[in-house]
């Protein structure tokens, strides 16, 4: 699963490496974002391709359409969600782009859950799968997103058997480009996904267990 993550960088540092002048009509700004501790139910900026522009807004991350009588939802499985009831429109039709550092997941240790921060070798930005509740600048505060996730393998299954569906740059962009059939969308969540082997982890404090929390001191290895 993915419940918690960073968005530390600023939004233009996320866009240039995504693609050279893709934020060409997002408006500047140099300033970092820098959330140490993004949480479910908090707006998050989300990187969406509607009017044949790329577009950053601030969507809630959850999912609760009107007939839902449960808790809200965070997470799609990719296995299933381009066939599903609750999903399949949202596939087809909502794909978009959160922008992270790295994400968080909780690994039992004896009695007690001990947190770990996971983010790629070379420290690149992620960009995870997302999809959600169409057009995304409307701020529909029931019907926001979902992380989509896959499942863990090689050394990240000894953490979580789950993990976000991390995209490079130009899979990306494909994964946002209205063009891209659901169909396309799946081959490409199966086949151009970021591979494990391509992330690190190491321990953390378990003060990231309160959303309340927001500094470095987070993703600092406990272990040194």
């Amino acid at each position: 699963m993915c419940g918690r993550f960073t968005q530390i960088q600023s939004r233009d540092d996320y866009l240039e490496f995504l693609l050279e002048e893709a934020g060409r009509d997002i408006p500047y700004d140099p300033e970092p974002i820098g959330r140490y501790n993004v949480a479910p139910g908090t707006k998050v900026l989300l990187l969406n391709n509607r009017d044949d522009s790329l577009h950053l807004d601030p969507v809630v991350w959850s999912y609760a359409p009107g007939w839902w009588d449960k808790a809200p939802l965070i997470n799609a499985r990719v296995e299933t969600a381009a066939t599903s009831r609750m999903f399949k429109s949202l596939w087809n039709h909502g794909r978009a782009i959160v922008f992270a550092d790295g994400w968080y997941e909780w690994k039992k240790e004896g009695d007690q859950k001990q947190p770990y921060y996971i983010y790629r070798k070379d420290k690149k930005p992620l960009f995870f799968a997302a999809i959600g509740k169409q057009p995304f600048d409307m701020g529909d505060e029931a019907e926001g997103f979902l992380v989509v996730t896959a499942a863990a393998d090689k050394g990240l299954v000894d953490i979580h058997d789950r993990r976000p569906l991390v995209f490079a740059p130009e899979a990306a962009l494909e994964w946002m480009d209205p063009e891209t059939t659901g169909a396309q969308a799946s081959e490409l969540a199966h086949e151009a996904a970021v591979p494990a082997d391509e992330f690190t982890w190491h321990p953390v404090t378990r003060a990231v267990g309160n959303v309340k929390n927001q500094s470095t001191d987070l993703i600092r290895n406990i272990d040194h």
